[in-house]
């Protein structure tokens, strides 16, 4: 099973003070669904931090859109251009791109006559086939919603950033071109400015001169370097060397070759963040995850070892499955892995807020409301 990792952490990662919470708003789903029918918005965005109720939310909004739209489509202007954006249908596109795989993959199939809106999940780690009970994928809450960029690639690969725009846009075109109003859901910062930028991500090449320079420096002096360069990523990705090594990589990449617009992605988005107070969230994490650890999470982290995905790629997706695989493995004890996972997903939270928070601070209009 590869060579076996060494857990340095064995304390609770001190939790950063908290920031103040945004105010809160009532939501006109009436008036948003209005101005995507006008053109005046191209995709609607649910975001917030771990255990906050997006996809619930996100589910909930498809079906009031499905409510204000008896004939089953969008009467929207601008959709009778988008099949000519690319030269035809989604599925057209698929096939001119590499077969019925990729959009089967995508894509859920035809949705039903009363799905007027889909999801699109904004999650790094929910693209991963086989990974359901860390990831939170909660698939029994679409109930009729069709959903995209899920279970898409198998566990133990990697999908970077640059394939997950990629994925996205063909999804996004996909929908848009069928008449449906896009709803791009999930708590991945990153992965969600991506979406909404109007900027296309280069593919970043390996460079292993570069990364047998930085593999001399300590993840501490490589995380500061990052920080140097811009926002800093996701939590799972500052925990591992080599994925803060790869992130390095492609912010210096990016660094000397500019990014350029792209004409296929959302340029008018409209988001939507999901807000509930510190306590109330911080007790369903705690309570979520002791739900996941009784009803599989171990056992599934088991089953991906035994498939054959070494541990240390298993500890590359962070959070649950670095911390469980630590715990499989004899590593850490069950109350040590507890603890430590509770901790870092407590964390995470609040690094998703202080990404998003960022956001509002570059610009972006967030429209936070309770749930």
């Amino acid at each position: 099973m590869g060579r076996k990792p060494q857990n340095k952490l064995r304390e609770a990662i001190p939790i950063p003070p908290p920031a103040p919470m945004p105010d809160p708003e009532t939501i006109d789903v009436q008036s948003i669904f209005n101005e995507y029918v006008s053109g005046s918005i191209d995709l609607i965005v649910v975001l917030g931090p771990t255990a906050s109720g997006k996809t619930r939310y996100a589910v909930e909004l498809a079906r009031k859109f499905s409510a204000m739209s008896p004939e089953g489509g969008v009467p929207s202007a601008t959709v009778a251009t988008l099949g000519h954006v690319r030269g035809g249908t989604g599925a057209e596109r698929s096939e001119a791109s590499g077969g019925a795989e990729r959009s089967e993959a995508l894509s859920e199939g035809t949705p039903p006559s009363g799905a007027v809106a889909e999801i699109l999940s904004a999650d790094s780690r929910q693209v991963y086939r086989g990974m359901d009970i860390g990831t939170g994928k909660d698939l029994e809450e679409y109930g009729g919603v069709p959903y995209h960029l899920i279970d898409i690639v198998p566990a133990g690969t990697r999908f970077d950033l640059y394939q997950w725009q990629q994925a996205f846009e063909e999804a996004y075109q996909d929908i848009r071109s069928r008449g449906r109003i896009p709803i791009l859901c999930g708590g991945t910062g990153l992965y969600i400015q991506a979406a909404t930028s109007g900027y296309s991500l280069p593919q970043v090449p390996p460079n292993e001169e570069l990364r047998a320079e930085l593999e001399l420096y300590d993840i501490e002096d490589l995380r500061e370097k990052l920080a140097e360069l811009g926002p800093l990523p996701d939590e799972g990705v500052m925990q591992s060397k080599r994925r803060v090594i790869r992130a390095l990589e492609v912010a210096l990449y990016e660094k000397d070759h500019p990014v350029q617009k792209t004409s296929f992605l959302p340029k008018k988005p409209y988001f939507i963040g999901t807000l509930v107070d510190r306590e109330e969230r911080n007790a369903r994490i705690d309570s979520r995850l002791d739900s996941r650890l009784h009803n599989g999470l171990i056992e599934e982290v088991k089953d991906l070892l035994k498939s054959g995905i070494k541990p240390e790629d298993l500890m590359y997706y962070g959070l649950e499955y670095k911390f469980v695989t630590q715990h499989v493995l004899g590593i850490l004890s069950y109350e040590e892995m507890r603890l430590l996972l509770g901790n870092a997903i407590h964390q995470f939270a609040k690094r998703q807020m202080t990404w998003f928070r960022g956001m509002e601070k570059d610009g972006i209009r967030i429209h936070w409301t309770n749930v």
